[in-house]
């Protein structure tokens, strides 16, 4: 995000879930969904981006309660409003039930329809997550795709800092040195500095 907003790109952001429904008590919910969406909007500042954030309150890691239907329409409301070409979205194999819930919800507001704006959908992996999903539990995440970020690494380290409701310390797999080892990882298999690795689900040229 950080390398496409500095390239001029217009990106938006998508919060599925509210993040925290799952792991407090109602009496403090609010006050955290306050301060967890002060925290994202202050990471997406360093990233650059300069569209607001769209936060829908759907049950955190419940979104299987939920009827797939109306998180495809939620979705695909934003997409005709904004009209993206690329679409990015958590990987199908994630450990995480919210994750493959959205995955489905995404690929089924993108279906190629005539007209359609999307033109390209790419899969990343979430740390903690998509690595914790264990074999023939479900598909693995095989990137294809790397976008050099080594020239900004250093913004993607201050707004993981700056979201640091999410982090854990090291070496959980979500600390920021951890997030860094595996961007170190997935550029030096390519050949750079530091890379983010995706997964092409489908690309109309």
């Amino acid at each position: 995000m950080a390398r496409w907003a500095s390239e001029g790109v217009n990106v938006h952001t998508l919060f599925i879930a509210d993040g925290v429904g799952s792991r407090h008590g109602k009496s403090i919910e609010v006050t955290e969904l306050k301060s967890r969406r002060r925290a994202a909007k202050m990471a997406l500042d360093i990233l650059g981006l300069t569209n607001k954030p769209t936060f829908f309150d759907f049950p955190d890691n419940k979104l299987d309660t939920i009827p797939l239907l109306k998180i495809v329409q939620s979705i695909e409301f934003m997409i005709q409003y904004i009209r993206p070409d690329t679409v990015l979205t958590h990987h199908a194999g994630d450990l995480n039930i919210d994750h493959r819930r959205v995955h489905q919800a995404v690929l089924t507001a993108c279906r190629p329809q005539p007209g359609h704006p999307v033109r390209q959908l790419l899969f990343f992996e979430v740390a903690s997550s998509t690595e914790w999903q264990t074999p023939g539990s479900g598909p693995t995440f095989m990137p294809n795709v790397f976008i050099d970020i080594s020239d900004t690494m250093d913004r993607k380290r201050a707004a993981l800092s700056a979201y640091e409701y999410e982090l854990r310390p090291w070496p959980h797999a979500r600390s920021i040195d951890a997030v860094e080892h595996l961007a170190r990882w997935r550029g030096a298999s390519v050949g750079v500095a530091a890379a983010e690795a995706f997964m092409l689900g489908r690309l109309i040229q």
